[in-house]
């Protein structure tokens, strides 16, 4: 009698020990430095800059708009083709009043990576009433302006840390100009552009 041929084939025991290791790896991804392996804005020392806005005026707590959000680039690299590159795009948003918008400090603005935590596409902040969120265009995924937590669309049924957006963290100085602070790329701190970050309670 021929002998069977089971190349090809899957056991149960197989099964198994991929399931096993599945959930070892699920266990330990908020742990390991995604930083080094993902296309981060990496290769630039992150240092304390203004922010600066596409017409290249400096954003200031006074001046700014209330409900409203430019694209700013960080970290540039002072080559124009270089910081069109996605993960150097963040949405820089002033809250609506609601939100905490009035304040003139730095709690009225948010900085969110513009890269989707689902498949990369770059999504944008809508002021309208009514939808006053993130949105990203490819498969609706939302984003909360607060926080940068997904609440809708498939980012939203992403495990943490995978559903919250990098962010940039910010302070004013004596003149209500807007700086960013150096940016450290793990999950605990400002996040990881495009793998997500721990919301911090």
């Amino acid at each position: 009698m021929a002998e069977q041929d089971t190349r090809g084939t899957v056991t149960r025991r197989d099964f198994l020990k991929l399931l096993g290791a599945a959930g070892v790896a699920t266990t330990f991804a908020p742990f390991v430095p995604w930083g080094q392996f993902m296309p981060n804005p990496s290769n630039i020392v992150p240092s304390k800059v203004q922010v600066t806005l596409p017409d290249g005026t400096t954003a200031n707590v006074k001046t700014f708009p209330k409900n409203s959000s430019e694209v700013i680039t960080y970290p540039s690299s002072g080559d124009p083709v270089l910081d069109q590159e996605a993960f150097k795009k963040w949405q820089f948003i002033r809250l609506p009043s609601e939100l905490g918008g009035d304040a003139e400090d730095i709690s009225a603005f948010r900085v969110y990576s513009m890269v989707c935590l689902h498949l990369w596409c770059l999504w944008k902040y809508w002021p309208q009433d009514g939808r006053k969120r993130g949105e990203c265009p490819c498969h609706g995924s939302m984003y909360n302006p607060l926080t940068g937590k997904a609440f809708a669309g498939p980012a939203s049924l992403q495990a943490p840390p995978s559903n919250v957006l990098a962010t940039l963290y910010l302070e004013a100085d004596d003149k209500g100009d807007l700086w960013i602070k150096p940016a450290v790329w793990s999950v605990t701190e400002n996040g990881i552009v495009g793998y997500g970050r721990l919301l911090k309670t």
